[in-house]
């Protein structure tokens, strides 16, 4: 339903002593993409905490193919597939040159109440209201 990307440049500064992206750092690319997502239904950090929300990541998981390279041209994919109980995105990172899949990944948040610090067990109405769906 939702879908965003970026193009990300390797920077030096990401490269490890072999001459490939760290492994930590796929983490970033994947949440600067969310972030690009996020933006698209106007539902980003800052409008889910004016409204009385977090949204911690529970669970993160990435499966590395192949590795990213320093002034490699990637191309970092997320897509919103889930967002009832929960959001669930789904991401692959690939070579711009060759389209080869680098990475696939998906992360998965849950809404937190900001006073009581409770978890919802329902995506917030707002959320839904942005994404222009019904509550089933």
């Amino acid at each position: 339903m939702y879908q965003a990307s970026l193009t990300i440049n390797v920077p030096f500064f990401d490269v490890d002593a072999m001459e490939v992206v760290w492994h930590g750092h796929y983490v970033k690319y994947l949440e600067m993409a969310r972030s690009e997502l996020l933006r698209t239904f106007d539902y980003d950090y800052p409008t889910m905490s004016d409204n009385g929300h977090i949204w911690p990541i529970v669970d993160l998981r990435l499966k590395y193919v192949a590795s990213a390279r320093y002034g490699q041209d990637i191309e970092v994919i997320a897509k919103l597939v889930e967002w009832e109980n929960r959001l669930r995105i789904d991401y692959v990172i690939r070579c711009c040159e060759t389209q080869q899949v680098l990475t696939k990944a998906t992360s998965i948040q849950v809404a937190v109440d900001i006073e009581n610090k409770e978890m919802l067990f329902e995506s917030p109405g707002i959320l839904l209201t942005k994404l222009g769906v019904e509550r089933s």
